[in-house]
């Protein structure tokens, strides 16, 4: 089953429900690399300092880092160079198409941990129709790049994390493949992960997903630029091409629960003596001892009585208990209040505004998911790490569902899936 080809002038009116469409994956010729370990990668926007994306450009020529990160003296010439990499790899035969459009299983073993969800092309719909919920604000800048590497390679490098709940028709089919067919690949990556791909491509199966999904929404996990790049360039062509589509693996969190992490700040430019000592003024201030583990447990106990914060550079400060007053004049008034007591909303409005004054600039504030990644980070600029207690499920899906966005990066979802084991190139179908 391909994607539907050029329509009419108007797109259809939009159907209730998901629907994902199986396409030709792009994968990794096995033979062609040192191994299929070697060449993924995380998210985008997860490798974030240039050490792990040298990391990653080293351990095989052909890591998939080279196309979503992408090296060159101006924005242009980066993407061009993607794309002649991509187009290079595909004519040396390092990437293939699958022979047959499949939507495809992918398990992830994390620990203990066991995640599956399908892997698809998941026809693309605006916010105010409610069947894709997103929950994050998105800043113009990402997705104006994500938009040009996208139609610069034209292709979707890395699938979206999306959840769903009380799929059981689908549960049960991807349980069954994952324990009676052969996959497609296996591989485990250098963090522990074991990674597994299966492909749908039995037409009564793949009915068998598409008529469940269209029972249901989604919510963003993982991908808010990207999928805010998606909306951009499918308004962008005119109805009916492969970019009313986008690449999204679906995961039943019914199931399969994921993860739930913060993104933490790094405030490069802010020593962590100035922090205190403004932020002094509105929150209670205790200096910790111990290692990170036992100062991000006493951040848990805070985060449980109100809003608190870990400050981390030369040692651990916590912050907690907010002057009441303070926190009704930094934070708009005209958010509900569950909103209001977002950890998030608190430190961009009240903290990094009203205390700081930190300018919202990629020079001025990082945003690092893993915790000793952003204490070490901060130790090396002398600046400021704000560790954060992460936000619960139920609250993220209470607000996406009624429309209101939270600040951008304020939850991690997990585990994520890895870039470089399948591909959507658009001229594939």
């Amino acid at each position: 089953m391909s994607i539907p080809g050029p329509a009419g002038p108007a797109r259809p009116a939009p159907e209730r429900g998901l629907h994902l469409a199986p396409f030709r994956g792009l994968r990794y010729v096995p033979e062609r690399v040192g191994s299929l370990a070697a060449v993924t990668s995380p998210p985008y926007d997860v490798v974030v300092r240039p050490d792990e994306q040298r990391q990653l450009e080293t351990a095989d020529p052909y890591n998939v880092v080279r196309l979503i990160l992408p090296e060159g003296p101006t924005a242009g010439e980066r993407h061009r160079g993607a794309a002649r990499t991509l187009a290079d790899w595909r004519r040396e035969g390092v990437l293939a198409p699958d022979p047959r459009p499949a939507l495809y299983v992918y398990e992830q073993l994390d620990g203990g941990h066991l995640q599956r969800g399908v892997m698809g092309a998941l026809r693309l719909s605006p916010p105010e129709e409610g069947v894709v919920l997103p929950h994050e604000e998105v800043m113009p800048g990402p997705v104006a790049e994500r938009a040009a590497l996208m139609r610069a390679t034209r292709a979707n490098l890395e699938p979206l994390l999306l959840t769903y709940r009380d799929g059981e028709p689908t549960a049960r089919l991807i349980d069954r493949t994952a324990a009676d067919t052969p996959p497609l690949l296996a591989t485990t990556t250098e963090d522990g992960v074991r990674h597994r791909l299966w492909a749908l491509t039995d037409p009564a199966e793949v009915a068998t997903v598409q008529a469940d999904l269209a029972r249901h929404q989604a919510m963003i996990a993982d991908g808010h630029h990207r999928w805010a790049t998606y909306l951009r360039l499918r308004e962008a062509q005119r109805p009916g091409t492969p970019w009313d589509y986008g690449l999204v693996l679906l995961v039943d969190s019914a199931r399969h629960p994921l993860r739930v992490r913060a993104i933490h700040r790094v405030l490069p430019r802010l020593p962590l003596d100035a922090a205190l000592s403004a932020a002094r003024d509105v929150f209670r201030v205790r200096t910790l001892s111990g290692p990170l583990d036992q100062a991000l447990t006493a951040l848990a106990g805070a985060a449980a009585e109100g809003n608190a914060f870990l400050l981390a550079g030369d040692g651990f400060q916590l912050l907690d208990r907010p002057r009441p007053d303070r926190l009704a004049g930094s934070l708009p008034h005209d958010r509900p209040e569950q909103w209001r007591r977002l950890d998030a909303a608190v430190l961009h409005h009240l903290l990094l505004d009203d205390v700081w004054r930190i300018p919202d600039t990629p020079e001025d504030i990082r945003y690092i998911h893993d915790t000793a990644a952003a204490v070490e980070l901060a130790r090396q600029h002398g600046g400021t790490a704000v560790l954060m207690h992460p936000v619960r499920e139920q609250v993220v899906l209470e607000l996406a569902r009624a429309g209101v966005m939270m600040p951008r990066k304020s939850t991690s979802f997990g585990p994520k899936p890895a870039g470089g084991l399948v591909m959507r190139c658009l001229d594939l179908g």
